[in-house]
């Protein structure tokens, strides 16, 4: 019987060199690819060059295991769908996940396509994540990994089935420390390797650095609102739609206590690059306008205005990995609106219109642009664009 072949995604870290080998013991054709998304010199990333030393890592290691290895040049189909997107996103006041979308429009749209093209039957990741199929019938479940700590289900909250049934996640069943450990009894040079840090294949970069090389700077105000302030003491309706309003600020909320280099380099909740002191505790961001070019701060981590209970996600920005699930009614589920953060029980009231997520606690810092990501159990269903 002829083996099937599956095109591991070669990155030049640890967690693909094992899932490579691992399919290798489980009696596929494998075959390592690296994928070169970033050498717009337009853009300065570093002094040094990150995806160079990952891909002779990952040539090293497809000779260590006596594979096939190539290196695809995706660089301009990231450029355009994953910073161009990025930059536009961010002129808009918007924070977008460049690894949720790096994840859809690179590794699991370009790449598979590659992949396929190349007779392969499946791609693989070094993903901590897992999946299954439901009973007997073609529904793939997305699960989170078995090291909860590693979990990366929620950069793949936009896959489809499609995808993945056409994907595999070797490693997701593993602890980080088990991968390390097979990678140092393999003797492989990314066994100690630290774990990649940065955007999505571009690597070591400040993001206001990043942002200000195709984003103008222009002076604006930061505006710090009380905690007391008047608008925190009218407790929404219990209704999804008051939920999910959002705090509207003016300058008259508020006092002027310093000057920014342009309110898209700043996102809801952040803490650093604020250069504001004298104030008793940390000064959070609690809102941006862009148009205006103000930012509004508040005074600890527990300030009223970096709180809210719902969010809203339009139709055209919801995607159900499980369509089936799909349906008119609200349904109780766990949700995150970003990587790490622990699931948080919550509703999602679906309209006409979109979907409003309603959690049972208020949580800090909801920002317009990114994924808000809902499961069931350990079981990743659907996502969304927060608007």
């Amino acid at each position: 019987m002829q083996k099937k072949r599956v095109i591991v995604g070669l990155s030049g870290g640890v967690d693909s060199s094992v899932a490579a080998y691992i399919l290798q013991q489980q009696g596929y054709e494998v075959i390592g690819l690296f994928m070169k998304n970033w050498h717009d010199e337009s853009v300065t990333i570093s002094d040094d060059c990150p995806w160079l030393e990952d891909s002779n890592d990952a040539m090293l290691v497809a000779e260590k295991l006596g594979i096939p290895f190539q290196t695809v040049d995706l660089s301009k189909q990231y450029k355009e769908r994953i910073v161009d997107y990025m930059f536009t996103e961010y002129q808009q006041g918007r924070t977008p996940n460049p690894d949720v979308l790096c994840n859809r429009e690179i590794k699991f749209d370009v790449f598979l396509d590659i992949a396929l093209s190349l007779g392969a039957d499946y791609v693989a990741t070094g993903h901590y994540c897992q999946k299954d199929m439901l009973g007997v019938s073609t529904i793939y479940r997305l699960l989170a990994g078995a090291d909860t700590y590693k979990d990366q289900s929620y950069f793949l909250c936009q896959l489809n089935q499609l995808q993945l049934a056409k994907t595999l996640f070797p490693i997701g069943g593993l602890q980080k420390k088990e991968v390390r450990k097979i990678a140092t009894e393999l003797g492989l040079v990314t066994a100690e390797k630290r774990d990649s840090q940065g955007l999505c294949f571009v690597g070591k970069v400040s993001l206001p650095d990043f942002l200000q090389q195709k984003l103008s700077t222009q002076k604006g105000d930061i505006i710090q609102v009380a905690a007391s302030h008047s608008m925190y003491a009218q407790p929404p309706e219990n209704t999804p739609e008051s939920l999910a309003k959002k705090f509207e600020y003016t300058a008259e909320d508020g006092k002027i206590i310093g000057t920014h280099n342009g309110a898209h380099f700043f996102t809801v909740g952040q803490r650093k690059g604020l250069a504001v002191g004298g104030t008793m505790q940390p000064l959070y961001v609690l809102a941006t306008d862009v148009k205006k070019n103000s930012i509004y701060v508040g005074e600890g981590k527990d300030h009223p205005g970096l709180y809210r209970t719902a969010l809203w996600m339009d139709q055209a920005d919801v995607h159900w990995i499980r369509p089936d699930l799909q349906n008119d009614q609200p349904l109780a589920v766990q949700a995150r609106i970003r990587y790490r953060q622990p699931l948080a029980k919550a509703t999602l009231h679906p309209t006409s219109a979109g979907i409003y997520l309603v959690f049972d606690k208020s949580q800090s810092a909801i920002a317009a642009g990114q994924f808000a990501a809902w499961y069931l159990n350990n079981e990743l269903i659907g996502s969304g664009v927060i608007g």
